[in-house]
């Protein structure tokens, strides 16, 4: 079989999904167009004109199969290349533009959401099978699409969004050596320390304020822990990584708990060797549609500890996640409040919960993807 994989913002779980594809599916010949996560909205807007007209040979080399992103303008590329119109075609939605949290920084560039959400809606009527990385995703699309259409003036067909009921839920898979990496935490040589990771991008939606939250209340009730501040940073970030720098400098001279690696681990060996390391992985998001970077460290030994909103409650237990309904202070308090319970437990050589999260590895999620192609159906 010949199938064409577009990714048209190519982001970090955007490249794993389709790493991972290719991988569980070897015998497909895929060929695939991969546009940069940058200038997001002309990306957006911009991508079926880019391919339309730069890898038109590329688009019509009759191919059996057509697997695109989200992000992908699928209706105009359709439009552009009508051959693609003629094979079948799978969207997959890695996140939705509904449920994504506006930038509160005032220096931050105002973007208009509605031609993006629009461009969503019209891709997923456009394909013959939409697919989401969780429900939580699919049910708030559903959600922010109904109330975007209900609020267009007339002329708006009906029955559009019963069209998408019936998507797919299948996540991103989790590669399998992953779940081969032994988990070596400190805790064997350091009982009264608590080791956490933190493993996000250093943006504003992954809850930086809250996470300083967090720490300073760590901090004022003099637990003994350490943190791993990981993730990819940019030129730009927000203002409290530095106050949490200078924090958790101050905290380890004054605990002598050795410090914390800093600062995004571009080698994927030495990542996995610091987050098995760890006690606890730690999520402050304010939006996630699946959690990759949690999933995986709970794979890698970790114990989750995550918001009780979002997708989260798909996959962990109610142990597993701390309250407050979004208002930081109720949260940091809540997720204080289990720190403190499993670094006692460490510390009396309790075991902290553990997560079984095989269900998202590529073995256990192979025949849903396969249902996906043409010949499965």
């Amino acid at each position: 079989m010949k199938a064409l994989l577009l990714s048209a913002y190519d982001a970090e779980s955007h490249r794993l999904w389709r790493e991972n594809l290719k991988a569980m599916f070897p015998l497909i010949q895929w060929t695939e167009l991969i546009l940069p996560a940058r200038y997001f909205p002309w990306r957006v807007r911009g991508n079926s004109l880019s391919w339309a007209f730069n890898h038109r040979a590329t688009l019509t080399d009759n191919q059996d199969f057509l697997l695109c992103t989200s992000m992908t303008d699928l209706s105009a590329l359709r439009g552009f290349v009508p051959e693609l119109a003629r094979i079948p075609t799978a969207i997959y939605f890695h996140e939705n533009q509904f449920a994504y949290p506006a930038n509160p920084d005032p220096l931050a560039l105002r973007e208009n959401p509605v031609e993006p959400q629009m461009l969503s809606i019209y891709s997923a009527l456009c394909a013959d099978h939409v697919v989401f990385n969780s429900t939580y995703n699919k049910e708030t699309f559903l959600a922010g699409a109904q109330r975007l259409l209900a609020k267009l003036p007339d002329h708006v067909p009906s029955g559009l969004i019963a069209r998408l009921q019936h998507a797919s839920v299948i996540p991103v898979p989790l590669c399998e050596d992953v779940f081969a990496t032994s988990h070596t935490p400190q805790g064997s040589t350091e009982p009264d320390v608590l080791t956490i990771v933190w493993n996000h991008r250093h943006e504003f939606d992954k809850g930086p304020a809250l996470l300083l939250a967090i720490v300073q209340e760590l901090v004022t009730r003099d637990v003994h822990f350490r943190l791993h501040l990981l993730g990819q940073r940019f030129r730009q970030s927000p203002a409290e990584f530095a106050q949490l720098e200078a924090l958790l400098a101050a905290h380890c001279a004054a605990t002598g708990v050795t410090p914390g690696h800093s600062g995004f681990v571009q080698d994927r060996a030495q990542y996995r060797r610091i987050v098995s390391s760890a006690d606890v992985v730690l999520s402050t998001a304010l939006h996630d549609f699946q959690g990759l970077s949690i999933l995986e460290a709970t794979a890698l030994g970790c114990t989750p500890l995550a918001p009780a909103r979002l997708v989260y409650p798909e996959y962990l237990p109610s142990e597993c996640l701390y309250q407050g309904d979004g208002d930081i202070t109720a949260q940091a308090a809540s997720a204080v409040q289990t720190l403190l319970q499993w670094s006692r437990h460490k510390g009396a050589g309790i075991s902290l919960p553990r997560v079984d999260v095989t269900r998202f590895r590529q073995s256990a999620l192979q025949a849903a993807y396969a249902d996906l192609f043409p010949s499965r159906r």
